[in-house]
């Protein structure tokens, strides 16, 4: 049996690590990284990087590959893999699942504003704070860049490419982050509004409880859905057992 996983997430890794180790007979484990990240964490087992040409190229790597499982373990915001994902593993009748963590949900205290896009959040920033904590990753970055008012702390693993907002400062690092940490960030750089996707997990969610803590407001961009009729699970147990039911 032939699995392929598509991600660099860390379920991801943690499910090949899963898979690499459960000694099923004839199981053989392919991880997919998009080659976005310029030193990515490997996981476990096979790993191709790069794109598959759209939905008809990874169509084509599923039948010439002979995959006989598909699962999307790719980064909640990965809008167009997890749909090119649905309709190739229709038209190459290979079972699919989406690995998708939990999003986060707003507590006690909280101050969140919803946004259905990057462009939504930017256009609520004026009227939230002066100072903005944005963690929503280099790409996209264009629309915050009219915002010349404003100031900018941005943290990314990769450094961005313009279009930059004028006043940013770029933070390289890499998850998870500690509370402490967290705390620390937005009192040295003034921070008075967080600006984030709603990638959900434990790694990144420390500057939530901080943003609460001292009272700032977070903008949350929404996560798009995960595409109609494709079998989600929540954890990588999850979609272990699910391997484990198709190979059984």
């Amino acid at each position: 049996m032939h699995v392929l996983i598509l991600g660099g997430t860390g379920e991801a890794r943690r499910l090949a690590g899963l898979l690499h180790g459960a000694e099923v007979a004839g199981l053989r484990v392919t991880s997919s990284l998009a080659g976005r990240v310029a030193a990515p964490r490997m996981p476990d087992g096979e790993v191709r990087v790069g794109g598959f040409g759209g939905a008809e190229g990874l169509a084509q790597w599923l039948r010439t590959h002979e995959v006989d499982a598909l699962i999307d373990a790719t980064h909640p915001f990965a809008r167009t893999i997890s749909f090119n994902a649905a309709a190739a593993a229709a038209a190459a009748h290979v079972p699919l699942l989406a690995l998708r963590r939990p999003g986060w949900v707003p507590g006690e205290g909280d101050r969140w504003h919803p946004a259905d896009s990057l462009d939504e959040a930017a256009a609520l920033l004026p009227a939230l704070g002066r100072r903005v904590f944005l963690t929503t990753g280099r790409m996209g970055l264009a629309a915050f860049a009219h915002l010349d008012e404003l100031w900018f702390l941005m943290r990314s693993v990769d450094a961005p490419e313009p279009p930059c907002p004028a006043r940013m400062e770029v933070l390289l690092d890499r998850g998870p982050f500690t509370l402490e940490g967290e705390r620390e960030l937005l009192r040295r750089a003034a921070i008075d509004v967080l600006v984030t996707k709603d990638s959900g997990g434990a790694a990144t969610s420390p500057k939530l409880t901080a943003a609460r803590e001292a009272g700032i407001p977070v903008v949350v961009v929404r996560r798009p859905p995960v595409p109609d009729g494709v079998t989600v699970a929540a954890t990588p147990e999850e979609a272990a057992a699910w391997v484990g039911q198709l190979s059984g």
